[in-house]
């Protein structure tokens, strides 16, 4: 039975709900001359009947929307419709809904306060591809995270986080109300790199205002469900000496192989952040990752990959905005690209993007890929080193 459409409408009833709260216990303004009601013992007192329609923790959740709507054009015109190495944005010459999200959640801020987020995700990019082994909705509908948290009063406050959620490993994320990329397409490392979501427990603390600390302890890479025994342990380090600079350590370390706990994985991700300018922010991702005696390429040896990425973000104007992104990288294992021989994908990407309102963005994306083998498919399915994308994409956030 295909669930999904049942849970979003039950999600945007509760929106709906949480408006309604917000309304009702709203005062009314009062008006030159008009009669003071609350003089009026006998007048019924409207608000608190409405609220007591209305749970209470909606009263205090906080409840947010996005949508990404694009088309894009392979010019390889492959006979697949299909764009090679891509993870979201695979449709070619067609309109896709790539996801359309809805978040609830209880923010938490001081040290005793508990809270959630619950944030379910529908679509033809995003929920299809992001979804971790062993949780579906189907295969267009994804619960992206589910998180309960607490913050323990010790010191300025340790944060815990228990459930699924987001890596914090790579510059680039899924994509939602509270952050989307400069570029329409992901970048190399993003899809093939990293992982997407963990599901376990992590303790933040900030040590002071510049340097911060994650440790997390997880079933492994997209696994909600694990499918082996081990555990994976990684961290976050989050450095920010000035305020136009900041840097970014993260590493994840454990077990990877179905039924074993054996051929472990280590990935390493830097991220460094620049405000060159009051226009201008610069930054580069890199990642090396190593998973013991996984080579598919040489049985028996380590498989290794390895990339990095360099991104200039330049804001023409207050709406107007143009990113470039150039990256490179190189799988030795053909355990990421899968390809039966060591290989090299680089790329470089210009997107221009114009914020129609405070809610709505438009952008385009104009993207050249370059493999060091046949790895791109065109027309009649003949193999070639290059593909070229266009896409326009329209962003709505609440």
């Amino acid at each position: 039975m295909n669930r999904h459409p049942a849970i979003i409408s039950g999600l945007l009833l509760v929106l709906v709900s949480s408006s309604i709260a917000a309304q009702t216990s709203a005062p009314e303004p009062k008006l030159a001359g008009a009669p003071d009601s609350s003089k009026a013992a006998a007048a019924p007192d409207s608000s608190k009947a409405a609220a007591a329609t209305v749970p209470t923790f909606l009263t205090t959740a906080q409840a947010n929307a996005f949508v990404s709507f694009a088309y894009q054009y392979n010019l390889n015109t492959p006979s697949s419709r299909q764009n090679g190495f891509r993870s979201f944005d695979v449709d070619d010459n067609q309109f896709s809904l790539d996801v359309a999200e809805i978040v609830l959640q209880k923010a938490i801020s001081k040290p005793g306060e508990t809270g959630f987020r619950v944030q379910l995700a529908a679509g033809t990019g995003a929920p299809a591809h992001a979804q971790a082994a062993g949780l579906s909705l189907g295969p267009n509908a994804d619960l992206q995270q589910a998180v309960i948290s607490y913050i323990a009063p010790m010191g300025e406050g340790l944060r815990l986080d228990f459930g699924k959620f987001v890596t914090p490993l790579g510059y680039e994320v899924i994509e939602g109300y509270d952050g989307y990329n400069d570029n329409y397409s992901r970048s190399l490392l993003f899809n093939y790199a990293i992982p997407l979501t963990h599901t376990g427990v992590k303790a933040g603390y900030a040590f002071s205002s510049t340097l911060s600390g994650m440790l997390m302890v997880v079933n492994g890479w997209d696994n909600a469900k694990a499918n082996h025994s081990g555990k994976s342990v990684g961290g976050q380090l989050t450095w920010a000496p000035a305020e136009p600079v900041s840097l970014n350590f993260s590493y994840i370390g454990g077990p990877e192989k179905t039924d074993t706990n054996g051929f472990v994985r280590h990935t390493f991700d830097v991220v460094a952040s620049w405000k060159a300018t009051k226009t201008l922010t610069l930054t580069a991702n890199g990642d090396y990752g190593t998973e013991n005696k996984a080579s598919l390429v040489k049985p028996g040896d380590n498989a290794v990959w390895k990339g990095v990425a360099g991104y200039a973000k330049l804001d023409a104007t207050s709406d107007f905005a143009v990113t470039l992104r150039g990256e490179t990288m190189r799988d030795d294992g053909g355990t990421r690209f899968g390809a039966p021989t060591p290989v090299t994908i680089s790329e470089v990407t210009l997107t221009p993007s114009l914020k129609v309102s405070d809610r709505m963005v438009v952008r385009s994306d104009l993207r050249y890929d370059k493999a060091s083998e046949n790895l791109f498919i065109k027309k009649l399915n003949s193999p070639t080193k290059s593909q070229t994308t266009i896409a326009l994409n329209v962003l709505w956030v609440f």
